[in-house]
């Protein structure tokens, strides 16, 4: 007994309204032929109203230039096209629910369409249909929003300090050859602020670590409360070391600055019964200037604050000292104890 063509055995229709993708098929006039359950669930709009029209007249105004321009070109030149979701994300008017329609186009269902042409006579040339895949890409969407939230919170988590939440030694590091080399290009001064919590161990044994934990993120935001300007980046250098990038600041407004943040820590008045400097929580803090048109790197300006430090640290804490990178061997000009340093004309 001969084998029946699978054309009798199967039915099309029902095969085509189970598949779980939109599927569209145009004459070589652009007018549907067919539209399968698929579309209907997605567009509100059933099989037996659209047969015979053009998508244009079905959706009105709803179709989006690139798909236009795509089944045009489908048409005309017989040569298949992809609208991927990636360029183009809602080429159709379809929804996950009809009714989401009534809430405006920003809830069209994100889509990929694949345009293709069937040839179903060969003695015509025209004898072309144009078949309309239609994939829902919803979950790749919501996939790849959580991916680049993720993505952008270890990017966020790689250069903030987890305790503090200010930037980190390595954001630190990149942005200060980025503020170097702008300063030196423009001819600007730049100046680096260095502060140590004063006999911090002491403060650990004495009260002990999460006690300590709390006054730096308290040092952090009185520091924080200083500083006005965007520009200014702030940072957690180690420990309970902290640095501020200054740009286009010069010795006198970067030591006006280092001395309100002593003022503003002192203020906090937070218990310290073994500091040998005073009766609460001090920081000592250094100021390094490279000024404009001198010469100056990274190395030399970090070198530079690092010694500033150092001397206020060894000339009795609780202080502000201030170096300039052209002459790192002897201290400039300082503050200590509020004695205000002279106007600057470039911290505002």
């Amino acid at each position: 007994m001969p084998a029946r063509p699978i054309e009798s055995l199967l039915p099309w229709s029902l095969m085509v309204d189970a598949l779980n993708t939109g599927l569209i098929v145009l004459n070589p006039r652009g007018e549907v032929l067919l539209w399968n359950a698929w579309v209907v669930r997605h567009s509100g709009i059933e099989a037996q109203t659209v047969l015979g029209r053009t998508l244009e007249s079905v959706f009105a105004n709803g179709l989006s230039l690139s798909f236009i321009s795509a089944l045009k070109n489908v048409l005309t030149y017989k040569l298949p096209v992809v609208l991927s979701n990636v360029l183009h994300r809602t080429p159709l008017p379809l929804y996950q629910r009809p009714e989401d329609a009534a809430k405006g186009p920003q809830q069209r269902m994100p889509q990929s369409l694949t345009l293709v042409p069937v040839r179903y006579d060969s003695a015509n040339a025209d004898g072309f249909l144009v078949m309309l895949q239609i994939a829902d890409t919803s979950s790749f969407v919501k996939r790849e929003r959580v991916l680049q939230s993720r993505t952008e919170k270890l990017s966020r988590e790689a250069v903030i300090d987890g305790l503090t939440g200010i930037y980190n030694r390595k954001y630190f590091d990149q942005k200060l050859a980025v503020e170097v080399s702008r300063a030196q290009r423009q001819k600007n001064p730049l100046s680096l602020v260095m502060l140590d919590v004063d006999y911090f161990k002491k403060y650990n044994d004495t009260y002990g670590h999460p006690a300590g934990d709390r006054v730096l993120q308290a040092v952090v935001g009185s520091v924080q409360s200083q500083l006005n300007r965007l520009t200014d980046v702030f940072a957690r250098y180690g420990g309970e070391e902290f640095i501020i990038i200054l740009p286009s600041s010069d010795q006198s407004g970067a030591t006006q600055i280092a001395e309100k943040v002593r003022q503003a820590v002192l203020a906090l008045q937070l218990d310290h019964a073994r500091s040998q400097v005073a009766k609460h929580i001090t920081v000592s803090l250094g100021v390094a200037t490279c000024l404009g048109g001198v010469v100056c790197t990274e190395t030399r300006l970090l070198d530079t604050v690092d010694k500033a430090l150092y001397a206020a640290k060894h000339g009795g804490r609780n202080m502000v000292q201030w170096l300039s990178v052209s002459d790192a061997h002897s201290t400039g000009g300082y503050v200590v104890n509020g004695q205000d340093p002279p106007a600057s004309n470039f911290y505002i």
